[in-house]
């Protein structure tokens, strides 16, 4: 057991994807023209939901300031993976 343990603790992670494991000629062909928008996109449409919503919320629109505000951590999270796209390509992921 002990030698299993130190076998793991000492060797490295697999990081090329496997063969079973690549994108599909849709995903790729998505991922290829979402990587050509700049990151900075993905900060200024989340900053632009949060202002929206504080604006809704002091107008007294409080559900739809909620619905517009859920906008942010999603757009926020479509930048990280345009991002690890751009950084790893499809299907180093």
């Amino acid at each position: 057991m002990q030698e299993r343990v130190e076998r793991y603790a000492n060797s490295s992670p697999e990081t090329m994807p496997r063969k079973v494991h690549r994108e599909g000629p849709i995903a790729r062909a998505i991922e290829q023209q979402t990587a050509k928008v700049p990151s900075d996109i993905f900060l200024l449409a989340a900053a632009g939901a949060i202002a929206i919503s504080g604006v809704l919320e002091l107008m007294g629109m409080e559900k739809r300031a909620s619905f517009v505000g859920l906008w942010a951590p999603t757009i926020l999270i479509l930048g990280l993976y345009n991002k690890l796209v751009k950084l790893e390509g499809s299907d180093g992921i």
